[in-house]
């Protein structure tokens, strides 16, 4: 038998159904595959740090392909400013992964996604707001700890761009680059710490399926849905991640 992270078949479907949903909302939006399968994969493992593995390798296709299907909508100069602070906290927020139980920071950081959704509901001006450009790398730095610590480093980016890219395409274009730069930073690290290995690499081919279905249902809903919608669905979606984290 291959060494896998799950111990039934009961956990393996379930594990199966919640990154349908993940990689679904992932391709429709540009985040939030983190904040859904680390909330609800919590509570069918013991060890948080196998489900963060998992969701760094299941993340990548969808990534690679959204990246290069909207390369054109790609801006690399803000990309560049912000992707300072996040090579600089990855790593940092992977040695507090490997050391500590940093659940306190999972809760504030729910609260504080409730609190944003419903201000970004209200607010008229999204996607006409240019964040100023000395914000870029603590902006980078905070979505780099957050990554990771969690693999959930989105809350940060998804603000920036919700506030500055002029539609859906460049939204999520943006967002899944700067996910593809991390998750090529983030290999590296948390396999220099002994994080990756051979029982998450069969698992993640275990559950590849799942992860195809859902990204191909989500890239159909993202063609399909409006821009005002697609922004209201943004700003719900904050509310609803931050209330799974806090609960």
């Amino acid at each position: 038998m291959l060494p896998l992270i799950f111990e039934t078949w009961t956990q393996f479907l379930l594990t199966c159904g919640i990154l349908v949903v993940a990689q679904l909302v992932y391709v429709l939006f540009g985040f939030g595959s983190g904040l859904i399968a680390v909330g609800s994969l919590a509570l069918l493992f013991p060890d948080i740090r196998d489900v963060v593995v998992l969701l760094l390798l299941v993340n990548l296709p969808a990534e690679l392909w959204v990246t290069w299907k909207t390369r054109t909508e790609v801006r690399w100069r803000p990309i560049g400013i912000l992707s300072i602070g996040i090579g600089l906290g990855i790593p940092a927020g992977a040695i507090i992964l490997r050391n500590s139980e940093p659940h306190i920071i999972l809760t504030a950081l729910g609260f504080f996604l409730v609190l944003v959704g419903f201000i970004f509901l209200r607010l008229p001006a999204a996607g006409k707001i240019s964040p100023p450009v000395w914000a870029a790398p603590p902006t980078g730095l905070l979505s780099g700890l957050l990554t990771g610590m969690f693999g959930t480093g989105g809350p940060p980016l998804i603000i920036w761009y919700h506030l500055s890219a002029p539609n859906k395409a460049a939204f999520r274009s943006n967002l899944m680059t700067i996910f593809l730069l991390m998750t090529v930073i983030r290999v590296p690290s948390y396999a220099a710490a002994g994080m990756i290995t051979p029982k998450h690499l069969y698992s993640m081919v275990a559950v590849m399926p799942a992860v195809f279905i859902g990204a191909w249902i989500g890239n159909r809903l993202h063609l399909d849905v409006s821009e005002i919608w697609f922004r209201r669905m943004v700003s719900a979606l904050l509310v609803v991640l931050g209330l799974m984290l806090v609960f």
